[in-house]
């Protein structure tokens, strides 16, 4: 379940993304926190989300198995159970998406500051070490991305698949209702279990490009 500080975490960073980066790169830099520790800090954040996502939606997935499985009692508890699934997992899903979008953020600038630094060095030997050592960081930083892209991308079918099944409940809170749903728990069970895939593989990638930015 998405906790109150992990909302308010969404929230605050939705306006720290919509504010200056430059002007907050520029403050972290005077206190000693350059760009490199704080792509770091968010690839390592972007890790954990995409962690508590794939949790949130086998939890999502257990509660709507459990529903095929009811064999009498208050059918509209159950729906509001499937409902808060529902929303916690939307709000999972729009946690990684935004720490994607704030590993983007970072990893613009920290390239481009590095490009310009590079120009600064008169040492040809220096300067072509450098630039190699950027464009293999650059190099690992698109396979880190497009995996963290792609994981993103397959919760959209799941959660849409979790909202139709929780309109359908609470539009038919009967027996039939969820005998109906027994065909969709199916397609939700490949779609999560695909996503997990892909999360797992995006979550390696995270720690590699990590342990390179710190070596």
């Amino acid at each position: 379940m998405i906790k109150f500080s992990q909302k308010l975490c969404i929230i605050v960073s939705v306006l720290a993304l919509a504010s200056c980066s430059t002007a907050y790169y520029s403050a972290m830099e005077k206190v000693g926190i350059h760009k490199r520790d704080i792509m770091v800090d968010r690839v390592g954040e972007a890790k954990e989300s995409q962690q508590e996502a794939q949790e949130q939606f086998k939890s999502a997935l257990a509660e709507m198995t459990a529903l095929i499985n009811f064999d009498g009692g208050d059918l509209e508890e159950q729906y509001n159970e499937i409902q808060e699934q529902y929303e916690d997992s939307k709000e999972a899903a729009e946690l990684v998406s935004l720490r994607i979008a704030k590993i983007e953020d970072v990893s613009e600038a920290l390239f481009e500051e590095w490009q310009d630094e590079i120009e600064e060095i008169s040492s040809a030997n220096l300067k072509r070490q450098s630039a190699s050592k950027l464009k293999e960081t650059q190099r690992r930083y698109k396979t880190l991305i497009r995996s963290m892209h792609k994981a993103e991308s397959k919760m959209a079918p799941v959660l849409s698949a979790l909202k139709d099944n929780s309109l359908f409940l609470k539009h038919n809170l009967n027996a039939k209702a969820v005998g109906a749903l027994q065909g969709e728990i199916v397609s939700i069970q490949k779609d999560v279990a695909v996503l997990i895939k892909d999360m797992n593989a995006a979550i390696e990638q995270s720690q590699k490009f990590i342990d390179m930015l710190e070596e």
